[in-house]
């Protein structure tokens, strides 16, 4: 049996998103892309691919900080639409996205993927994400 100390980030989500702390299940990873606040939650169980595959438990702490990271994401960047997706066709590791859509954004009303190259944040603007975003990822460790 594997344990969450056998878990490593698979090198493509290291490599596109910016780590945004722990939640008591997941890696919390920003996406490295400005144009949307997209934020994605890795559950550190290893060698997961499907919601499914999670033990009971673990799906339903999964569900649960999903649903806080959505509701809180809408209030702080007044979003039109939330889209949570769990892909997983170019990375296999389970991971699900929580994108803030606007109506009007660069994909509107399209899915994001293969839109535009992505902007990357500046420091600035990092720090702004981090301190908006650190209320709920603190209250789910």
């Amino acid at each position: 049996m594997s344990s969450a100390s056998d878990f490593q980030l698979h090198e493509r989500l290291a490599a596109d998103t910016i780590s945004l702390g722990r939640t008591r299940l997941c890696e919390v990873r920003l996406m490295n892309d400005r144009t949307w606040p997209w934020v994605i939650l890795v559950p550190v169980r290893p060698g997961i691919r499907e919601i499914y595959e999670l033990e009971p438990a673990d799906q339903q702490r999964l569900l649960v900080e999903s649903s806080a990271l959505s509701k809180d994401m809408m209030a702080r960047f007044d979003g039109d639409k939330m889209n949570v997706a769990a892909l997983g066709n170019m990375v296999p590791q389970l991971h699900l996205h929580h994108i803030v859509r606007f109506r009007g954004d660069p994909a509107w009303p399209a899915p994001v993927w293969g839109t535009q190259p992505p902007v990357p944040y500046d420091e600035s603007e990092l720090a702004s994400v981090r301190e908006q975003l650190n209320p709920v990822i603190s209250s789910l460790a």
